[in-house]
C-alpha cells in the first residue's frame, strides 16, 4: 500500500510495504469489534478509576503570591480563577529564544492550543483554562489574532510561577481549586500527559471536582448533577442557568432508549 504522499506525486518510487489486516465480511468485522470493544470498556473503567483516585489526592496550599500581565494589567494567581473554583493553568512556550518566535509560539504548545474544545463548557463546570508564558502582552494579543486563539485566556508570567510548579522548561498542566482566598495545587501533568488535553471532559477529569455527575465515585458532598442533563450549546449558557426542561425530556427518553437496546 502507497502512502498518502506517494499517491499525490503518482510515484511508486521507495513504495511502503504495509502488512494490512485481511479484508473479511460484515459478520466477521463485528465479531473483531465487539472482541476488541470488551478491552475499550476495561481501559475506560480504568479511566474513570484512575479520576476517581486523582480527586483523592491530597492537595498543598499555595502560599506565596504569584503576579501576572493580563491584557488588562496586572492580576493575582487568585485572579485568574475569574471567580470559579477550578483553574488549570498550561505553561505555552512563547518567548524569545523559542522555536518559532516572534511569528509563533512552540509548535508542540500550537498544536494544543489548536484542539481545545469551547471554553463555555468548561465553565459550565465551574473551571477557567487559562495560558501562561513570558511573551509580552502585545505580542501575546498579534499572536491570538493570528492563529484564532482569541477565546483562550492567556497571561505573562512574571515572576517563578513556571520554575515553581515545574513548567520552567518543558511545558504542563496545573491545577489549583481556590477555597474563598486560598489557593491549593492538586494535580499536576506533563509529557505525554498532556497529549490528550483538549476536550472538556480530559480537563474536567483532571480536576479535584471531576465531571460533577451522578455517576462519577467521588468523595462525600462533592456537587454532583445527572449527566447530560447540564449540557447547553456554547452560546446559552448564560441565558439559561437550569436544564431546560424539554432536553432533560430528551435524555431521558434516550437513556432508556440505550439501555433497552442492551438489554
Amino acid at each position: 500500500m502507497a502512502t498518502s504522499k506517494e499517491k499525490d506525486n503518482g510515484s511508486d518510487k521507495g513504495r511502503l510495504v504495509m502488512n494490512t489486516p485481511p479484508v473479511v465480511s460484515p459478520e466477521e468485522w463485528e465479531a473483531a469489534r465487539r472482541q476488541l470493544l470488551v478491552k475499550e470498556k476495561a481501559v475506560t473503567r480504568s479511566r474513570d478509576a484512575l479520576a476517581a483516585e486523582r480527586r483523592r489526592m491530597p492537595w498543598v496550599a499555595v502560599d506565596k503570591k504569584y503576579e501576572f500581565e493580563g491584557p488588562k494589567g496586572k492580576v493575582s494567581l487568585l485572579d485568574l480563577f475569574e471567580g470559579r473554583p477550578q483553574l488549570i493553568v498550561y505553561r505555552a512556550f512563547f518567548e524569545p529564544g523559542v522555536f518559532g518566535w516572534p511569528d509563533h509560539a512552540c509548535r508542540g504548545c500550537s498544536f494544543g492550543a489548536d484542539q481545545i474544545a469551547h471554553l463555555a463548557h468548561l465553565n459550565a463546570r465551574d473551571t477557567t483554562l487559562v495560558f501562561a508564558s513570558r511573551a509580552p502582552q502585545a505580542d501575546i494579543a498579534r499572536l491570538k489574532a493570528r492563529m484564532g486563539w482569541e477565546k483562550i485566556p492567556w497571561y505573562t508570567i512574571t515572576d517563578s510561577f513556571d520554575a515553581d510548579f515545574g513548567v520552567d522548561q518543558w511545558h504542563g498542566h496545573n491545577v489549583f481549586f481556590r477555597d474563598g482566598e486560598r489557593v491549593f495545587r492538586t494535580y499536576f501533568i506533563n509529557n505525554r500527559g498532556d497529549e490528550a488535553m483538549g476536550s472538556t471532559w480530559t480537563y474536567l477529569d483532571l480536576t479535584p471536582l471531576g465531571r460533577q455527575e451522578t455517576w462519577e465515585d467521588s468523595p462525600e458532598g462533592y456537587p454532583q448533577t445527572p449527566p447530560y442533563k447540564w449540557w447547553n450549546w456554547h452560546d446559552n449558557y448564560d441565558t439559561e442557568a437550569s436544564p431546560n426542561p424539554k432536553w432533560v425530556q430528551v435524555t431521558e427518553a434516550g437513556v432508556a432508549a440505550f439501555r433497552e437496546g442492551s438489554a
